[in-house]
């Protein structure tokens, strides 16, 4: 007997970036290990994506990630349950896509109401109460980062890279997201390269990246710096680097399965709180690229970070450890049986 179909229905582009869609392959790959089979509702923006990384992967066109849009594309799909990953999206477009069918939203934010029966949110701060009024009564909360979907292969490299956290920095990785918010990258590769000596700079980005033409012509008379192009060995990267300096969305979860010292970057009002709960336990340090005073003090901010990350070993061991325990990497496949599960019963 086959398994559930289920519907993927997910946001990307300029401002919202690729987590949406990143993080929804990789619950889908662990829905697929149980059976299921996944179809993605694509527009152009993640479509770009899930040729990149998972050009396999079953979709359907949509004209853009409109709400009208994405229940057109939606429209004509057999499926018996569906997966959000769309913050702009709310109860009203959950219901009028589902049509009845079992519905896991994926949320960061708890400011709209939700048609969820199943909701995964991987904050760190999150709390059942901060739901409440927002969901119907039955829904099943999945919260914390021991839920958040990373992809199989951080787990698999766990062990070896927490083995050698604390060395002296050999390597940095530099990744701020695949859509590259303006220009990010650039600016901070350029505030580190006079900080460091012979030390190699991994500088992950997407294709369209709006720093990707500046870092090539850098790169080709700077040596140390890298680039990684829509790169699928990330978790190699993040295990073989020293240091990070990253966007503070989903690849948060990533670091720190891999207990990689971070400097997080916040590069948007919805990742502000779960970037202070990491501050506040030890295990990243953090500086806002969008808060208030921030164009003024965020560089200082960021060179004074940066230069405690390069020099204290001890600091680095202390980010290791508080970072490695508030997430092991195994939240997809938790998730995935609980909605199976779901799905079943409701069957």
């Amino acid at each position: 007997m086959s398994g559930p179909a289920i519907l993927f229905v997910v946001d990307a582009g300029p401002e919202v970036g690729g987590g949406h869609v990143m993080r929804s392959l990789t619950l889908a790959g662990a829905l697929g290990e149980l059976g299921a089979s996944c179809r993605f509702v694509a527009a152009p923006a993640a479509e770009a994506i899930l040729a990149a990384f998972a050009p396999e992967t079953p979709r359907v066109a949509a004209a853009s990630t409109a709400p009208a849009d994405l229940a057109d594309a939606a429209a004509g799909e057999r499926f018996d349950a569906v997966v959000f990953d769309h913050y702009g999206l709310a109860e009203a477009e959950h219901r009028a896509i589902a049509k009845g069918k079992p519905t896991l939203v994926i949320d960061d934010l708890a400011d709209r109401p939700l048609g969820a029966d199943l909701l995964l949110d991987s904050g760190p701060a999150r709390r059942a109460e901060d739901y409440t009024g927002l969901t119907p009564d039955h829904v099943r909360l999945l919260l914390g980062p021991q839920y958040a979907p990373v992809r199989p292969e951080f787990a698999a490299l766990r062990d070896q890279a927490l083995a050698w956290r604390g060395e002296p920095v050999g390597r940095v990785l530099v990744s701020l997201g695949l859509t590259d918010l303006d220009g990010i990258t650039r600016r901070l590769v350029e505030r580190l390269r006079p900080k460091v000596n012979e030390v190699g700079i991994d500088v992950v980005l997407g294709a369209e990246a709006p720093s990707l033409a500046s870092l090539s012509k850098i790169a080709r008379r700077d040596t140390r710096i890298i680039l990684h192009l829509d790169t699928p060995h990330m978790a190699r990267l993040t295990a073989e680097a020293d240091i990070a300096i990253g966007a503070a969305g989903s690849s948060t979860w990533e670091r720190c399965v891999l207990g990689l010292p971070s400097l997080m970057v916040v590069l948007a009002d919805n990742q502000r709180q779960a970037a202070a709960t990491l501050a506040e336990r030890g295990a990243a340090l953090v500086v806002d690229a969008t808060g208030p005073g921030s164009e003024g003090g965020f560089e200082a901010a960021f060179d004074r970070a940066l230069m405690r990350l390069l020099t204290d070993a001890g600091l680095r061991r202390d980010l290791a450890a508080a970072s490695a325990e508030l997430c092991d990497g195994l939240g997809a496949p938790r998730a995935a049986e609980v909605f199976v599960k779901m799905i079943a019963a409701r069957g």
